[in-house]
């Protein structure tokens, strides 16, 4: 079977769009196979959306790990005028990031990258609904190593289901970072993190 964090150039194309709207603003996502949740948007990421815009603040710079088609980066962009940088591993989702870019016209940018090897900024946010089924130690990377590029006061926001361990990893980053559990839905949990 092939996962979202691959990528398989042989993959055959059967574009599909999603129409969305957040806060009675209006989007277009086109998705694919080969992404993930190619078919709607899922339900952790709006959840996670939907608590993060409660607190958002505008106009600061913000970057969506495993971005996927662009859903979390581009509606974050477009609420809060943000400066969005999307990162995934998988080329079709970065293709396809940059197509709903210019589709919402929203202030991002779109690259491949394996967690953070293409990243040399610092963000004031990094947010991430994580591959869960890339395996834990792949997820706690992405967590973990947000710290190295968020900016001093900056947070790292995340969702992760309870029955795929949203209890442990919380626990486990508690090293790290000062972690709040902010809202549960649906068997997922919220997180905001904040450097210690």
């Amino acid at each position: 079977m092939e996962h979202y964090f691959t990528n398989n150039d042989d993959l055959k194309s059967e574009i599909r769009k999603i129409e969305y709207s957040v806060l009675n603003t209006s989007f277009i996502f086109y998705s694919d196979l080969g992404v993930f949740s190619k078919n709607k948007i899922d339900f952790g990421s709006q959840a996670l959306i939907k608590e993060y815009l409660n607190n958002a603040k505008k106009g600061i710079k913000v970057l969506d790990v495993g971005c996927g088609y662009g859903y979390i980066g581009i509606v974050i962009s477009k609420i809060t005028d943000s400066l969005v940088t999307m990162i995934d591993v998988n080329k079709r989702a970065i293709h396809l990031t940059k197509r709903n870019i210019e589709q919402n016209k929203v202030k991002a940018t779109a690259l491949l990258s394996d967690t953070y090897e293409n990243i040399s900024e610092s963000y004031d946010v990094i947010i991430t609904n994580p591959p869960i089924r890339a395996g834990k130690s792949k997820v706690l990377e992405i967590l973990i190593n947000a710290k190295e590029h968020l900016n001093p006061d900056g947070e790292l926001w995340f969702v992760i289901r309870k029955d795929q361990g949203a209890k442990s990893i919380a626990k486990e980053l508690i090293k790290y970072y000062k972690v709040s559990e902010l809202n549960k839905s649906k068997g997922f949990y919220i997180f905001k993190a904040k450097m210690n």
